[in-house]
């Protein structure tokens, strides 16, 4: 019986590379619904599972002050979930990963509390221990009359 364990973990060790790859609309969806899991803890009123999507060194830029650090972003966008109703709330419309499946963009509408677009936010995660996503960076910016990302109008290299 003591033989098994060995083999079968060498078995493991030798079929792991024949297993499938995650692809990346598997990713993609991955860091879609952490974003929508993100967004929901404003919805929700919940300051500490916004605690838990910010990583550790993350910076979160916006009204014309930068936050470092998960403490500093944590204590700064206390005010924005006291109170019983979000004063607004963010969705993904657009999501990249990274082929090497370790960094990804997600960017879409922020809208007031009658749902009215008063910005859009764009938010970097990175990939850490055990596969979980977290934000290392996020910058929100005022709506403008832009296509939606993907568009064909602007030019080569401008994103619009």
């Amino acid at each position: 019986m003591r033989r098994r364990c060995p083999l079968t973990a060498l078995v493991w060790l030798l079929a792991a590379p024949c297993l499938p790859a995650e692809t990346n609309a598997e990713r993609q969806a991955q860091v879609r619904d952490a974003e929508r899991a993100f967004a929901k803890t404003m919805a929700d009123r919940d300051h500490a599972a916004f605690a838990s999507f910010v990583s550790a060194e993350a910076i979160f830029l916006g009204r014309g002050r930068i936050l470092r650090g998960r403490k500093e972003i944590v204590d700064g966008w206390k005010g924005f979930y006291e109170g019983p109703q979000a004063p607004f709330s963010w969705e993904p419309e657009s999501v990249e990963v990274l082929d090497s499946g370790t960094i990804a963009l997600s960017s879409g509408p922020v809208r007031d509390p009658n749902g009215k677009r008063v910005g859009t936010f764009n938010s970097v995660w990175r990939r850490e221990g055990h596969g979980t996503w977290k934000v290392v960076l996020d910058q929100g910016c005022p709506p403008c009359d832009c296509p939606p990302a993907g568009g064909s109008s602007g030019s080569p290299g401008s994103g619009r």
